[in-house]
């Protein structure tokens, strides 16, 4: 068998992976890129976007809401195309160069037109191309391990989602104000140019990655054997209920921005726009990462052992508690009050607890529990409860709408639904994470005569 050029198993090493670097950088102006964008497209979708004649043709609140829900189920339903034609074609290096091409064209199509047809086109674009290459980019970081250095994994997947949020930081407080001063070419065309220098990035390190070998159209169909269908089946159950958690937290880019724009928007000193409060998230991520890591575990644990689903579990009633700050909000706008937009940030430190502990465990969770084999898929269905809580609030979004505009769920009343929802699903789910037996595969190392 020719020897191939580049790694194709970790190495025996107790150290951090030699490509863990460009994996971070690659994800970090991803995340810039596509955040940036996301951060902008309900302000664009209801005060920029332009008719075919030249003149403003915008959306309302609760179709843009259902649009920005459905682009981003898309998104997210995406990955199981991406795992296939990684795992059985083309590799996770060549499908996540490739798509990633077919991502910065769909930046392009956004930047240049402005019209609903450009809007969808360029949103084609990117949830196919995001979609694609985001399992197989998520894998990769655990591919880079072996049973040497395998307890370095949590903290490496900590570090990973701080580069997602570090780049989603940036990007969420500053595009809203490109889009504001310079108008959609510039808000949509500096995150493009972020999704080339992701690609870029990717590319330098080729040979510092580990490619695991596709498993062809034979390893696929053996993949699929009695254990995987298996594990498969278990683990789509305990995704179902992550999705409720996510059908919330996307509400922040959508629902809580449009709230946002009703608020008193000056807060610290300074005027926001209402798609700035955003970055409250991934700012909060990043001091958060580390208190749970090594304080707010470690405390945890002294008292109640965590487990990954334990932790889950705490983390969707956190989740339905951040939902009571907006209903707060809501009453008090109703009453004729306006409250600050600094209540928001309230709400996001419940919720970005709560992601901490849902979306981050469940990351890892996906890798560890998924057979060898079956690494890009798992990590696809893990992305598909994203798909599937969007395309939850999409349906909601769409249901009460009212023909004369109006909704069903007034105010408060919207912000209700979804945190008894989150509740009821986090009550279920206690008897679920009881009956999981969790397994775990981590990769096999090459010898130690083959990497002499």
């Amino acid at each position: 068998m020719a020897k191939s050029k580049y790694l194709t198993a970790p190495l025996p090493s107790k150290k951090m992976p030699a490509g863990i670097p460009y994996i971070l950088t690659t994800e970090a102006s991803e995340r810039f890129a596509f955040y940036g964008m996301s951060s902008i497209l309900i302000v664009f979708m209801t005060r920029n976007l332009m008719g075919s004649n030249g003149m403003l043709d915008v959306m309302g609140d609760e179709p843009a809401k259902a649009w920005f829900h459905w682009f981003t189920s898309a998104v997210y339903f995406m990955p199981l195309v991406g795992a296939v034609i990684s795992d059985v074609w083309l590799g996770k290096f060549k499908t996540i160069i490739w798509f990633s091409m077919v991502y910065c064209v769909g930046f392009a199509v956004l930047a240049l037109d402005h019209t609903r047809l450009g809007l969808f086109g360029g949103l084609a674009l990117i949830a196919m191309a995001s979609g694609i290459i985001k399992p197989c980019l998520s894998a990769n970081v655990g591919d880079q391990f072996g049973s040497s250095n395998k307890h370095l994994l949590t903290k490496v997947y900590g570090w990973f989602y701080f580069s997602v949020n570090l780049g989603a930081c940036i990007s969420m407080y500053y595009c809203p104000r490109l889009l504001d001063k310079y108008g959609p070419t510039v808000g949509f065309g500096v995150p493009g140019v972020f999704m080339l220098l992701a690609t870029v990035s990717y590319w330098l390190g080729r040979y510092k990655l580990v490619h695991i070998p596709t498993a062809g159209k034979t390893g696929w169909r053996e993949t699929l054997d009695k254990e995987g269908v298996r594990t498969l089946g278990r683990l789509c159950i305990i995704f179902l209920f992550v999705s409720m958690f996510f059908a919330l937290f996307y509400q922040s880019e959508s629902a809580w921005v449009l709230q946002a724009g009703k608020m008193n928007l000056r807060w610290l000193g300074k005027d926001w726009l209402p798609a700035q409060m955003q970055s409250a998230n991934p700012f909060l991520i990043m001091i958060l990462i580390p208190l749970f890591a090594y304080v707010i575990y470690p405390a945890l644990n002294r008292i109640w052992t965590l487990t990954p689903l334990r932790k889950i579990g705490i983390g969707m009633f956190l989740t339905a508690a951040s939902f009571l700050v907006p209903v707060w909000i809501e009453i008090q706008l109703e009453r004729g009050g306006q409250p600050s937009i600094g209540w928001q940030f309230f709400a996001y430190i419940f919720l970005t607890g709560a992601e901490v502990m849902v979306s981050i465990t469940a990351l890892e969770f996906a890798y560890t529990q998924a057979p060898r084999k079956m690494k890009s898929l798992i990590q696809s269905v893990e992305l598909l409860s994203i798909s599937l809580g969007n395309a939850f609030a999409a349906v909601v979004n769409n249901v009460i709408k009212n023909e004369d505009g109006t909704s069903k769920l007034p105010g408060a009343s919207y912000y209700w639904f979804f945190a008894i929802a989150m509740l009821v699903t986090a009550v279920i789910f206690i008897p679920v994470a009881r009956w999981y037996k969790p397994k775990e595969y981590i990769q096999d190392e090459v010898s130690a005569e083959s990497s002499a």
